[in-house]
């Protein structure tokens, strides 16, 4: 799907699709990768991209993931899961941002014991600085908010640079309508 028709799926005009992805390509530097998808594309790509996961955890309605987030019992039994697919309630195009609820996630734990996490994105809810982001209502309105900005690394041993060195060891954020 071309983004012209899903911007005008989504009702939103060009000017506003363009609006949002250059304020990403402006700041977003620390995503691993971001792409613009229709929906019921999610499959394929996550086909394409991680044909060897086996155990998929999705909080969204528009995948079916083969670990239910509803049925686990404590944060550990997600250590297994390859890749997480989570909405992202907004976006912060200062530092390439997204800011992940606990309503969203429905385990916190998926976020951070996933070795890959799959984070859609609507590209109106992209807000330009991360001052905009601290007076959003999503940061007071629930119990657990966290900014998720990439794989962490480090480089405090030795002097060796070290990426996903805990947490995910990718983030890919899909722009989604």
């Amino acid at each position: 799907m071309s983004r012209a028709e899903l911007a005008s799926a989504a009702g939103l005009g060009p000017r506003e699709i363009e609006t949002a992805l250059k304020r990403v390509r402006a700041y977003a530097f620390h995503i691993v990768q971001i792409e613009i998808e229709g929906v019921g594309e999610h499959s394929a790509l996550l086909q394409a991209r991680f044909p060897d996961a086996r155990i998929i955890a999705s909080a969204v309605p528009e995948y079916d993931g083969n670990r239910d987030l509803a049925a686990v019992a404590r944060p550990r039994d997600l250590a297994d899961v390859d890749v997480a697919i989570v909405r992202a309630s907004f976006g912060v195009a200062e530092t390439g941002s997204v800011l992940l609820t606990d309503r969203a996630l429905r385990n916190n734990a998926v976020a951070y014991l996933a070795q890959h996490l799959i984070v859609l994105l609507d590209p109106v809810r992209i807000l330009p600085t991360l001052q905009d982001a601290y007076l959003h209502p999503d940061l007071r309105d629930h119990a657990y908010a966290s900014f998720h900005t990439g794989p962490s690394a480090t480089a405090d041993i030795e002097g060796i640079l070290i990426h996903g060195a805990q947490g995910v060891r990718s983030l890919t954020v899909l722009l989604t309508f």
